[in-house]
């Protein structure tokens, strides 16, 4: 795409993680600083939250490829809303120990009796449980019973808690006190600041063979930090966008305008059509209007309707909710690389039929 036009070896602002990117900003130095420390303890549990997109799982790719796989052995799980016993079966999928169809006591003698084979070996099990923040008290707790398993007075499992802001609220109730004495460390990676926004932009271009272009005016950066609050994901979806308008201005050095402009076009992709048909489409102009207040009247729905909705939205619980928005701006992410990579090949498109 825009790569060879700034003279770049690859793609600077990548949305999918990537361990060669890493950029220590002062929370990522110290979380890092958690997680070394974790590794060395082996034992326990090492809690780390932050917000969607704050590079959670860049730090733990990296960690992951400093470690010596030969001794080892690593689970990883992404956890949906499952209950306790599901939750030790996903953990043995994780290792690759087959637990299907086994009762719950089987399935934790299963387990234990894998991780004291692995132990005997001189090797250590590793379990990284990713979304933390959707696993139910009861899932918890087993978890922390898995901790319990020792051999000659050596852990057989240490575990990393890797999950959204929520979880830390979820670890404070009185039923997690058990679990708690449990954590040996625990840290929470917050946004960027001004000046590490602009630090980890000229990082990543760094990274990916920049050697002066593009270059940016000093008022792109606070324009950028504002719109993005600092969190690296939005950081480079819109500095994706913002090089790629460039490409097709056939312009390297960008501005305050051009990040408006990037910004504009994003918001348009994001502006709900005109016209939608059906209920569908009344209720998303109404939520277009005022996030804040409904006119349910206009939805055309009966009480009976009213009072249906409102139950099940009411059951929806906050991680399901986060659950469910994580979703929807992954895909959202996919689509927009779809739509960049149409525009690029549309520009090479018109600039071959300009030179035919």
């Amino acid at each position: 795409m825009y790569e060879a036009f700034y003279g770049l070896s690859s793609k600077p602002f990548q949305l999918s993680p990537d361990p060669n990117f890493y950029f220590g900003s002062k929370q990522h130095r110290r979380a890092k600083a958690y997680l070394d420390y974790g590794v060395l303890r082996n034992d326990g549990f090492i809690v780390i939250t932050g917000e969607i997109g704050a590079g959670k799982t860049t730090l733990l790719r990296g960690l992951l490829d400093s470690l010596n796989r030969s001794n080892v052995v690593i689970g990883n799980l992404v956890t949906t809303q499952l209950d306790a016993e599901d939750t030790l079966r996903m953990v043995g999928s994780a290792f690759g120990v087959r637990v299907k169809d086994l009762p719950k006591s089987e399935v934790l003698m299963t387990l234990e009796a894998f991780f004291v084979s692995q132990t005997s070996q001189g090797k250590r099990c590793l379990l990284i449980v990713d979304e933390a923040q959707n696993l139910t008290a009861r899932a918890v707790e087993e978890l922390r019973m898995l901790s319990n398993f020792q051999f000659s007075n050596q852990s057989l499992l240490q575990t990393f808690l890797v999950g959204q802001p929520e979880f830390r609220g979820i670890l404070q109730r009185p039923e997690m006190e058990q679990f708690r004495q449990r954590v040996a460390a625990t840290c929470h990676i917050g946004p960027l600041d001004e000046d590490e926004t602009q630090r980890y932009v000229e990082h990543r271009l760094k990274c990916a063979g920049s050697t002066g272009k593009p270059s940016f005016a000093p008022d792109a950066f606070p324009a950028i930090f504002k719109a993005s609050q600092g969190i690296p994901r939005r950081i480079n979806s819109l500095c994706d966008r913002l090089l790629l308008l460039g490409f097709m201005a056939n312009k390297t050095h960008l501005g305050l305008a051009d990040v408006d402009e990037a910004l504009s076009d994003i918001a348009k992709e994001s502006e709900i059509p005109a016209k939608l048909s059906g209920a569908a489409g009344e209720m998303l102009t109404a939520a277009g209007e005022d996030q804040h207040s409904y006119d349910l009247a206009r939805l055309k729905l009966s009480t009976t309707e009213v009072n249906s909705l409102s139950n099940e939205l009411s059951k929806l619980s906050s991680a399901q909710q986060g659950d469910r928005l994580q979703r929807l701006e992954t895909s959202l992410m996919r689509l927009e690389r779809i739509n960049l990579q149409t525009l690029a090949l549309l520009q090479k498109l018109v600039e071959s039929v300009k030179q035919d």
